[in-house]
């Protein structure tokens, strides 16, 4: 059972500005990811269950997380159909993300006030789910649209509030461009928590890399 209803989910979302994004097969390595982006200042961390047996993995990190770092806020991500997600909530998960919209996860995750933040490429599809009673949308892929999508949005829609997940980095010319077209936070992968970093274990880095990420998001909002 999900320890976050879908309105707090959202609102540290909103409060950090950004989602990590993570998969890795290794419990162990995984929860040492956990721990640098939590101690990095992290409060949500995407677990994007695209391996077998993912949800084993899911299942122990999500244990970890409760135990070992309060206030992290775990969801799952590249969720296809209701059952699924319906599977991932009975292990935990405080937010389902998916790469297109379905009406069937929208309906399985709202019963259980659990956030869900579907991908969305139109205008017409973020509509549709906000009508769903979507809290925030993933834009994605978020190097196809870019900022300016966004921001045209934004003009005639100010109360969407969008994630881009996919053409995000840690430069700042980067987070600026997309903050300063209206997001409400970006969702960052491999740019954050890279295959170097991973290969090399290199948590020290990691954690670097996500306070400097967070500390420039603050910044950029201020201004």
């Amino acid at each position: 059972m999900a320890q976050y209803s879908r309105l707090e989910v959202a609102a540290v979302m909103k409060e950090t500005g950004m989602v990590p994004l993570f998969y890795h097969p290794d419990i162990e390595l995984g929860k040492n990811v956990m721990k640098a982006c939590y101690d990095g200042g992290a409060r949500l961390m995407e677990f994007t269950a695209r391996g077998d047996f993912a949800f084993e993995v899911f299942l122990e990190l999500n244990k970890f997380s409760i135990k070992e770092l309060p206030g992290m806020i775990m969801g799952v991500g590249s969720i296809t159909d209701a059952a699924a997600a319906s599977f991932y909530m009975q292990m935990g998960a405080n937010f389902i993300v998916t790469p297109s919209l379905r009406e069937d996860i929208a309906i399985a995750c709202n019963r259980r006030k659990v956030l869900w933040s579907p991908g969305c490429g139109s205008l017409a599809e973020i509509n549709r789910a906000e009508e769903l009673g979507c809290e925030i949308i993933k834009l994605f892929p978020g190097s196809t649209y870019g900022p300016g999508f966004v921001k045209a949005i934004k003009g005639p829609q100010p109360w969407t509030s969008v994630m881009p997940t996919g053409g995000v980095s840690t430069e700042e010319s980067n987070l600026k461009g997309w903050f300063d077209a209206g997001v409400t936070c970006v969702g960052m992968g491999s740019q954050l928590i890279s295959k170097d970093i991973l290969a090399n274990k290199d948590y020290v880095a990691l954690e670097k890399k996500v306070s400097d990420a967070l500390a420039l998001i603050k910044k950029i909002r201020s201004n």
